[in-house]
Parts: structure tokens; sequence; C-alpha cells
């Protein structure tokens, strides 16, 4: 049974009820708006091999696909998060749907590899804009042990797009073409907008809310030049200038970013990254432990899904069926754990789930030439990979989100989610380099291995340094 959560911190539009009146609304916007950026990211691996096929441009054009999206997506939810605590958490998700839906048709009818990946980037910003607000409606209308029942909820209804997104994707491009999965993503978006308007009220981080624009910049070049480079090296070769230098302006950005988040904080007190948010213990471990894990999960779905359609010639429907027992055990969990995490603390589960996704990346390791090898080492493999996700997931977003401010709830849902999609963008970036430039069985083998060191670094950093809140509470004075 849930409690009534306090009226949000928030500047509302007179006359308009606290968030908690709209909780169920909320709970449903927040599901359907994720369900939008979820079905884009699970249907595009499918598509890979049949985009290869028609524009060309072998595994780069593959890596850039996906990670276009995830460049913007990754350093664009830092900004994504100050506008919604300036606009407000519902006009920014407006503003994403819009977006997104309009980079969705320009994908389906983009003519070369290069308008496809220019496409996802915008896809990007759109997603970049539904992400935080998304999670900081939640968040803003939900307190305590609810509150983690709620996120619990969100990720498992949030998972059906996983469920349909492999299976639906793999249908369409097998049926009538890769393109027209770039329409099917775009038709929750008709639904979601108009449910969107009818939330009462509205929640911003307060008057003083402020966008910087010049570590915005320093994030996209940052992170932006490095995956570049990582990428291209596969094709030019480390030597390149071209390699050379993205890595370099990438590297300079990066370096800049702190002290400039620094300078900013010191003088306007508006920076990108409010770094005093690290000083909340379980909100910096929890951050590098989501850089650990989703840099993990990054790298197995993007390399499994490629290995069973380019090594054992599944079909794309198939291979969407067979790439679906994480999503299953996700979907079948998730409320569960959350509400068990909300009771206990988050502290075990994110260090047991990691080691179980661990055991189920080694068990990939018995994958071989013949197909026959899905039903004893992908398949049992995946089964744990998921069972992990589900037993992480909901704890891992509770402990970070419970650790800030519910005025900072946007900035500190931006900055988890943009350290989750950076680590998986450079997990795909660095793919090549694990993959050595071809997929196979060898390098899938080397990617399972990369990832079930990964997830271990993760549930021992977890385990280590997170603090439940019962013990948070009693260890902060009065």
């Amino acid at each position: 049974m849930t409690t009534s959560a306090p009226a949000a911190a928030a500047d509302l539009p007179g006359g308009t009820a606290p968030l908690h009146d709209d909780r169920r609304l909320v709970l449903v916007v927040a599901v359907l708006a994720s369900f939008v950026v979820g079905l884009d990211s699970s249907v595009v691996n499918v598509a890979l091999p049949a985009i290869r096929t028609e524009l060309g441009g072998g595994l780069v054009v593959q890596q850039w696909t996906v990670d276009a999206y995830l460049v913007t997506l990754g350093s664009l939810v830092l900004v994504a998060g100050s506008l919604s605590d300036l606009f407000g958490r519902v006009r920014i998700i407006t503003w994403g749907l819009v977006v997104f839906g309009v980079a969705s048709v320009l994908c389906a009818a983009a003519p070369s590899g290069e308008v496809l990946v220019v496409a996802r980037a915008v896809q990007g910003v759109g997603g970049a804009l539904i992400t935080p607000s998304a999670l900081a409606l939640i968040v803003a209308a939900y307190r305590g042990a609810a509150q983690a029942k709620a996120i619990g909820s969100w990720t498992a209804w949030s998972s059906a797009a996983m469920i349909l997104g492999p299976v639906v994707g793999g249908l369409v491009v097998d049926g009538i073409g890769w393109r027209w999965i770039f329409v099917l993503t775009a038709v929750p978006i008709v639904v979601t907008i108009p449910l969107v308007r009818r939330i009462s009220s509205e929640v911003r981080g307060g008057p003083h809310a402020r966008v910087d624009v010049v570590g915005a910049v320093l994030a996209v070049v940052g992170v932006g030049g490095v995956v570049l480079g990582l990428i291209e090296q596969e094709r030019l070769g480390w030597g390149s200038p071209v390699v050379v230098g993205a890595l370099v302006l990438g590297g300079v950005a990066l370096g800049a970013f702190v002290p400039w988040e620094l300078r900013v904080t010191r003088t306007s007190g508006a920076p990108l990254v409010p770094l005093g948010l690290f000083r909340a213990r379980d909100f910096a471990v929890g951050n590098l432990a989501t850089l650990s894990i989703y840099g993990a999960l990054g790298m197995v779905f993007f390399v499994v899904t490629l290995f069973l359609q380019e090594v054992w010639g599944f079909p794309a429907w198939v291979a969407g069926l067979a790439t679906l027992p994480p999503t299953l055990m996700l979907l079948a969990l998730s409320t569960t754990i959350g509400a068990l995490a909300g009771r206990f603390g988050p502290r075990w589960f994110m260090a047991a789930g990691p080691t179980i996704a661990a055991v189920g990346a080694l068990l990939m390791l018995l994958a071989g030439d013949d197909p026959a090898g899905y039903w004893w080492s992908v398949l049992p493999g995946l089964v744990l990979v998921g069972a992990g996700i589900a037993t992480m997931v909901t704890p891992l977003t509770s402990a970070v989100l419970g650790s800030v401010p519910q005025s900072q709830a946007g900035a500190g849902s931006a900055v988890n989610n943009a350290v989750a999609r950076i680590a998986g963008l450079v997990t795909v970036a660095l793919a090549g380099v694990v993959l050595d430039g071809e997929i196979g069985v060898t390098g899938l083998h080397r990617a399972m291995v990369v990832m079930a060191v990964l997830l271990l670094a993760g549930a021992v950093v977890s385990a280590v340094g997170i603090v439940d809140p019962d013990r948070r509470d009693s260890d902060s004075p009065a």
C-alpha cells in the first residue's frame, strides 16, 4: 500500500494541483516516453546487418548507427537535465517527443549511411530531452518505498519496448525492410503527447536554474571526439591524423570539463553537472558502478546480436527472439526487486546482480561455430544476464536518485543516464578493437571476457561503496 507523497518542491502554474495528485498519469507518461526511446534502441541492433547490406560501410557504419545516437544522447542528456529544471519536466518531454518523431522519419528516408548517421544523432537529441525528465517526474511524485516500487514498475513496463523491439523489428526487417523500423518507433509518440498535456502540474528546479552552454559544448566535443577516434581507427589506423586529432581534441575537452564546472559552480551556481551531488556517497559510488556495468551491457547486446545474424546466420526476427531472455527476466522481476530493495536497501542487490550477469557472460564462452550451441551457451548465458540486470537495475536507480534532493532530480537523473549511455557508446566504439575488425567466434569470446570483467568490477564497487538508506540516515547529523 503506497503512502501519499509530500508536495513536490516546484514552481507550479497558478491553480494547478501538486504533482503527486497526478501520480498514476505521471507513471503512465514516464513509461510511454521511455518506451519510445527503448523501442528505438532495441530495434536498431537487429537491423544493423540489413543496413550494412543496403548502405555499405562495414562494421564502421554499424558502429556509427548505434553511436551517433548515443553520442548526442549521452552528452546532451546533461543539458536536458538543466533544461528540465529550468523549463519544466512536462514541457521538455513534449519537445523531446516531437524531435524524436521528426528524426525517426528522417532515418526512414535516409538515402545513404552518412544521412542515416546524422538523423540518428538528431534522434539522440530527442532521446536526451525525454530520458531524465521521465524519471524525474516519478522522483517528484513518489517518496520512500513507494518511489522504489514505482521505479520498479517503470523499469518493468518500459522493458516491454525491449521485448517488442527485437521481435517486431526483426519481422519488419525481414518482411518490408529496415527503413520501416523507424516508422515503428514513431507510433508511440502519437499516443504519448496528448497524455503528457493532461498532467495538471509542472515541476521545475527553481527560478535560478540556467543552462551551462560552454559545459555542454565541452561534453559534446569531448565524448564525440573520443568516440570518433575509437571507431575510425579501425578504418584509418591509429596513426591517422583524423584519429589522433579526434582523440587529442576529445581528451582536451574532457580534461577541461571538470575545471570549467568548478568555475561555474563558484560564479553562477548553475553548472551542467552539479559536482556537489558527488558528495553524496551513494550518488558517487552508484555512478561509478553504472559506468562499469552499463559499459558491459552495451558491449554484449551489440556483439551478440551481430554474432547471431552474421556468424550463425539467424534471420533478423529469429535473432530478435533469441535475444529476448534478458528483457523477459527484467519485466518479470523488476517490480518485485524494486519493492525488496526499498525494504532492505540496494547494496547487496547491486553487488549480486552484476555477479550473476558475469557468470552468464562466461557461459557464452561455450559458443562455437554450430548454431545449435545457442541452447547450451547463449540462451542460458542470456537468462543469467537478464536475472543479473533485473536484480541490479532498480536498486541502482533508487540508490542514485534517492541520494539527491528532489529539486535536483532532473540533474541527478541526467548525470546517471549520461554515465550509462556514455559507458555503452564507448564499449561499442571499442568493439572494433575487441572483435579485431570482424565478428566471429574468437571475437565473441573476447567480448564476453571483457564484459565479465566489467560486471565484476561493478559488483565489487557496489559491495564496498554503497550505503543502505537506514545506515546513511543514522550516520547523518541531526
